[in-house]
């Protein structure tokens, strides 16, 4: 919920919605709220719980539900100028979400539903700036992850193409053909049992044959998933920077703000002296 660089209104009711929602209390109720609904949702999987108590669970989200209604409504009208609201991704994620429980609350797609109240709880990442510059960072890395993802293909492939020439006969499960290759090979790079699964009867007809798990290994675990690892702390380092830069200029924005209004107060005084 950011809100530094929005301006307070000179109306007194706006003013008054802008101080209960820019408060820490504000969103920490929205924050225990969305863990509420998360709870409720857990709790609707039970078939025998949920058709027990079916009528409080409805009560409940339909509760929580028009809750997250108002806070979006609060949120809108606490931001000066209200057009600003909408320039933020986030306050679309949320609008989106909370407007689509009005729009199939009366509907008969039950799945449509839950679906969209386990949706809600989404809205985490949205209300703790944490978790939201965290996103922000990782959204940064997608296009720097391009390069990566077409270096990776590239080994995949190389590998894909060498393990069906090499192995095919002796593990036509695992290197039959190019797509069922590939497949092995990506079980192989994430190391779920690719040793005792995959390697090991293998490495029992072919004497050498660790020599190309191992070096595929080396190549696309350690190299490949570390440059993935060293793009994402890089951005989200550079997320932090540019959020610290941001508030440094925010200050400065107040402080100057406050000084003029001091000048102008002096100002008045001194003339109706």
């Amino acid at each position: 919920m950011e809100h530094k660089n929005t301006e307070l209104s000179k109306s007194p009711f706006i003013r008054m919605v802008q101080k209960i929602v820019y408060h820490r209390a504000f969103t920490s109720t929205i924050i225990f709220l969305i863990l509420i609904n998360a709870i409720i949702v857990g709790l609707e999987t039970y078939p025998s719980l949920y058709r027990d108590y079916y009528e409080w669970f409805y009560f409940l989200d339909y509760l929580l539900l028009w809750i997250f209604t108002i806070e979006i409504a609060m949120r809108f009208i606490a931001t000066r100028p209200t057009k600003d609201f909408f320039k933020s991704s986030w306050n679309w994620f949320d609008f989106l979400i909370v407007a689509a429980g009005h729009i199939f609350v009366g509907a008969h797609f039950v799945t449509v539903l839950r679906i969209l109240r386990v949706l809600r709880v989404l809205r985490a990442i949205s209300v703790i700036p944490s978790l939201r510059r965290l996103v922000d960072a990782l959204l940064m890395t997608i296009p720097a992850l391009g390069n990566i993802m077409i270096l990776m293909s590239i080994i995949f492939y190389i590998f894909a193409v060498i393990g069906t020439m090499l192995f095919a006969g002796v593990a036509p499960e695992y290197f039959g053909n190019l797509q069922l290759s590939l497949l092995t090979l990506f079980q192989v790079v994430t190391l779920e049992s690719w040793a005792s699964g995959v390697m090991r009867p293998i490495f029992a007809e072919v004497a050498w044959s660790w020599i190309y798990f191992v070096i595929f290994i080396l190549v696309g675990t350690f190299i490949v998933f570390n440059l993935f690892i060293g793009v994402i702390v890089n951005n989200v380092e550079k997320a932090n920077d540019e959020e610290e830069e941001i508030e440094k200029n925010t200050e400065i924005k107040e402080l100057r703000r406050e000084v003029a209004e001091m000048k102008a107060m002096i100002q008045t005084l001194t003339e109706r002296k």
